[in-house]
């Protein structure tokens, strides 16, 4: 009998594009040969070109889909996405506080990348106040760390000063993306990390695609970076190999919709199979300081 795969437990939003949102992300965990379940938080309205509405789940669905789940099958890691409001996130803490589950993945999406808001005011409180103590990584944006922390955060050392804040907030380990630095032709993501010798920080480098199919980068990355702590590996190689992941998945996209296309979460399926889980030497085409 074949082994079971790690079960990766997505905790999001469902966007109908399946750029980002829960179904991304099901694709995403697909990829990394893990096994996805999933309990939606808000349903949207949206395309490539935007999000038009969003609608939240009744927390107690979301509270009894959570248990249900749990109960049955034994969940090695989580994501948590796009909460939608405070009574979601407080059902979302409580869960984990209860089931104390390894390997929690915050990525905290405040907005969408058309601007609509994804969470409310007291929903980033509770974020800050319970969901991010009990995650194991969190992974902001530039635009998500500096609201959460209350600073400016447009280059490499205010990224530091991000983590430290974070840190601060009773983070354990955090990545700030900088997918959305404008300036050079490197995409730059700091990790900031708890060692037995204090909080240490590797600094990830690749070249920048230009592309208009970057829809859901944030959650194919903080999804695959929740499958490769599945799999057992160290948080510095899943950072390095999530990000080897959400660019070969942009720069093998297809270009769909008349927004922000999605990226290619399955590309690997049209690829010749590797006899390991070593990433190719396409995807490696990053270096690491």
């Amino acid at each position: 009998m074949a082994a079971t795969p790690p079960v990766v437990l997505t905790i999001a939003g469902f966007d109908p594009s399946s750029g980002a949102g829960i179904t991304a992300d099901i694709k995403t965990i697909a990829a990394h040969e893990c096994y996805g379940v999933a309990c939606i938080t808000a349903l949207t309205v949206q395309s490539t070109r935007g999000v038009r509405r969003a609608e939240g789940v009744d927390p107690r669905i979301v509270a009894e889909t959570l248990r249900e789940l749990a109960a049955d099958v034994a969940i090695e890691a989580v994501h948590i996405g796009m909460l939608g409001n405070a009574q979601v996130a407080e059902v979302v803490a409580d869960f984990l506080a209860e089931t104390r589950l390894a390997h929690v993945v915050l990525d905290p999406i405040l907005k969408s990348s058309s601007g609509a808001d994804l969470l409310d005011d007291a929903g980033t409180r509770f974020l800050l106040e319970r969901l991010l103590p009990l995650a194991e990584v969190v992974t902001p944006n530039l635009a998500e760390a500096g609201v959460l922390t209350g600073m400016a955060v447009t280059n490499l050392d205010q990224m530091r000063q991000a983590a430290a804040g974070l840190h601060a907030l009773r983070a354990s380990n955090v990545v700030v993306t900088g997918g959305d630095l404008d300036k050079g032709e490197k995409a730059i993501d700091l990790l900031s990390f708890a060692t037995g010798r204090g909080i240490e920080e590797e600094v990830f480098k690749a070249d920048r695609r230009r592309s208009n199919s970057t829809h859901g980068t944030g959650c194919a990355f903080s999804t695959a970076l929740a499958c490769h702590l599945a799999h057992g590996r160290g948080l510095p190689e899943a950072v390095l190999l999530s990000k080897a992941y959400v660019w070969a998945a942009i720069a093998k996209a297809h270009p769909l919709g008349h927004g922000a296309g999605p990226l290619h979460h399955l590309f690997r399926m049209t690829e010749q199979r590797r006899a390991s889980t070593v990433v190719s030497v396409a995807e490696a085409a990053h270096s690491r300081n």
